[in-house]
């Protein structure tokens, strides 16, 4: 690959005390991702000496002052943390917490100056990291903020078979219902639809929407969300063009193969989407925040505490993380080529198979 094309990706440490910088040491120990990539860490030199001496690790990394001093092969590492930070594994701290919020406030500083194309976090302990300058609930929330004049964020969590967004994210089950909104659902699916097309490069996406309580709500016996405001969106929604369906009981959908008829699955709460996400692909799941300028992904795992510096965390996660962000910038790229020029721009008809999807609903239980 020509220098000019190397995407270079910038890269935060998240959590000190997690595996944050086992996952980054061993998916740079393959020299061929440095074909793909100039990778720029945004953590402590100091640090990775750390965990690659216990984790025994060989991973080659080169101390920078600055992303403009990024060498290509090489994993560059800039330096964000006191030399003082103290390292605890497996234990939640207010400085590890810190240190993740120094890294991540940089890597987003840097994007903006154009010094990085795309942001790849490591996992952060959300308690750790509260203080007066961080106050959200994950990423998520923390990168629309500060993309200030872009639109409201969308999560998806994606393998290379399923994508599946979610209509709410990180807020307590209890305030789920009164959350889900005609104006919310309209905004996600057409974020969502917009994703699909743009990151993704699927020309007619067809969106499954899952219902929001057991059954579908039984026409009314169980809640009448389905009936009153998932419904009628998902109708406004289809007769605009967006080919969206449903809502679909989420226990069978999910349990079955029904999700494999669509480009993407809108979950309505985090738990109804991610469950079976990462039970069907954990070692392979990606976190995507999409509708940002910014693109940003994370592997599908937490800190994991329970097995840090033992040397067996997989990796596979954070790898696909990485080639997800070059995907996506690249896609995002070819879209804007073939759309600079109103001649140009590709118009793909309205097409309504749902009748060829065969889809099961489950007996009620």
């Amino acid at each position: 690959m020509s220098e000019e094309h190397r995407i270079r990706v910038g890269i935060t440490q998240g959590d000190i005390n997690g595996i944050g910088y086992e996952v980054i040491l061993k998916t740079f120990a393959e020299p061929e991702i440095f074909e793909l990539c100039t990778p720029i860490v945004y953590g402590s030199p100091k640090l990775v000496a750390y965990h690659r001496k216990v984790l025994e690790l060989n991973t080659m990394y080169n101390a920078i002052e600055k992303a403009a001093d990024a060498e290509n092969e090489k994993l560059n590492i800039i330096n964000c943390n006191d030399d003082e930070v103290h390292i605890e594994l497996g234990t939640i701290s207010k400085e590890s917490g810190k240190a993740a919020y120094e890294a991540l406030e940089k890597a987003i500083d840097d994007y903006k100056a154009g010094e990085i194309d795309v942001l790849v976090t490591a996992p952060i302990n959300k308690e750790a990291i509260q203080g007066e300058d961080f106050k959200f609930p994950g990423h998520t929330e923390y990168l629309q903020e500060r993309m200030e004049n872009d639109e409201k964020a969308l999560m998806i969590l994606c393998t290379n078979e399923l994508r599946v967004a979610l209509a709410t994210s990180h807020i307590p089950l209890r305030e789920v219902a009164a959350s889900i909104t005609p104006e919310l659902l309209e905004e996600k699916i057409t974020l969502f639809n917009r994703s699909l097309k743009e990151d993704f490069n699927i020309n007619a996406p067809k969106i499954a929407v899952l219902a929001l309580n057991p059954h579908a709500g039984d026409n009314g016996v169980l809640g009448n969300e389905e009936q009153e405001i998932i419904r009628p969106i998902i109708e406004k929604m289809s007769n605009e063009g967006i080919l969206c369906y449903g809502p679909f009981p989420a226990d069978g959908f999910m349990g079955s193969s029904n999700y494999t008829h669509f480009d993407g699955v809108l979950a309505m709460y985090h738990d109804q989407g991610l469950a079976p996400m990462k039970a069907l692909g954990m070692d392979d799941g990606v976190n995507f925040t999409a509708g940002l300028s910014i693109v940003r992904t994370s592997p599908a795992h937490g800190v994991a505490y329970d097995i840090v510096g033992k040397g067996c965390a997989d990796e596979n996660s954070f790898r696909q993380a990485i080639y997800a962000a070059i995907d996506i910038y690249r896609n995002r790229k070819s879209n804007s080529y073939a759309h600079r020029n109103p001649l140009r721009k590709q118009y793909f008809e309205k097409r309504d198979d749902s009748n060829r999807l065969n889809l099961q609903q489950p007996d009620n239980e």
